[in-house]
């Protein structure tokens, strides 16, 4: 008997080319940068762009707001 979260099989992989299929970004095609099979999600270049409040760091002396993609459902999106 298994326990704790198992691994889904997803039908992307990383460096997929992808169309999302719903959501706000429907039709918008991107490469597949990082897969979370445990969440059933994934991240695709240049969708689901959100804004992110950083502190400030070395990196950005007086804190940023930057753009970043976030995870979005696997099932939203389909090989092209």
């Amino acid at each position: 008997m298994k326990t704790g979260i198992q691994k889904a099989r997803l039908h992307v992989r990383k460096n997929d080319t992808v169309v999302v299929i719903a959501g706000n970004d429907k039709g918008k095609t991107g490469k597949v940068l990082r897969v979370f099979p445990q969440k059933n999600r994934v991240i695709v270049e240049g969708v689901n762009i959100r804004k992110r409040h950083v502190r400030p760091s070395q990196a950005h002396p007086q804190g940023a707001i930057i753009e970043r993609e976030f995870p979005i459902h696997a099932s939203n999106v389909k090989k092209s």
